[in-house]
């Protein structure tokens, strides 16, 4: 009977040196880790001028404002493709309409209208396949108006003599 009860002594002391083993190690590991971490913190690094004036992220280009006839081919490319098809350059004569409709009836013949634009849009279209690239959808714009300048008939201001105030009586 000794050796079962030494045996079950020596289970039981080896099961108690075990788990104080563990927990001695167990608490040591987790000490040595919280050392660890506050060792192995790097020391705050002190920004340069250089670092500090540069931004952290990249600031776009401002876009280049678009001139006139630019701003007017985008309205007229309806799907964005860089090129106006013939659709696309009649779709805004048709918003137009009031404007081609010159005696106010809210009549007007599709015929005379198309044909115009399909003759204008033929003209533009300088190699003839059927899309008006931004060169030639600039020979579109419309003609500057005349401006009529004063005849000299007209303008008094022609017969003022020079140093004399335009109020004053040229008699004087």
């Amino acid at each position: 009977m000794l050796s079962r009860r030494s045996s079950r002594f020596a289970a039981i002391v080896g099961a108690l040196l075990l788990a104080a083993g563990s927990t001695a190690l167990w608490f040591s590991a987790d000490r040595g880790r919280a050392d660890a971490a506050v060792a192995e913190a790097p020391p705050p690094v002190a920004e340069t001028d250089a670092e500090a004036e540069q931004p952290l992220l990249e600031t776009p280009e401002p876009k280049r404002k678009k001139s006139k006839e630019e701003q007017r081919f985008a309205r007229a490319d309806r799907d964005d493709d860089g090129r106006i098809t013939q659709a696309e350059y009649l779709h805004q004569r048709r918003r137009n309409f009031d404007k081609l409709d010159l005696n106010g009836d809210g009549v007007l013949q599709f015929s005379e209208y198309a044909a115009a634009g399909i003759a204008k849009f033929k003209a533009a279209d300088a190699n003839g396949d059927g899309v008006l690239l931004p060169p030639e959808f600039a020979t579109t714009a419309p003609k500057p108006k005349n401006r009529q300048t004063p005849s000299a008939d007209g303008c008094r201001c022609s017969s003022i003599p020079a140093g004399a105030s335009p109020g004053a009586d040229p008699e004087d």
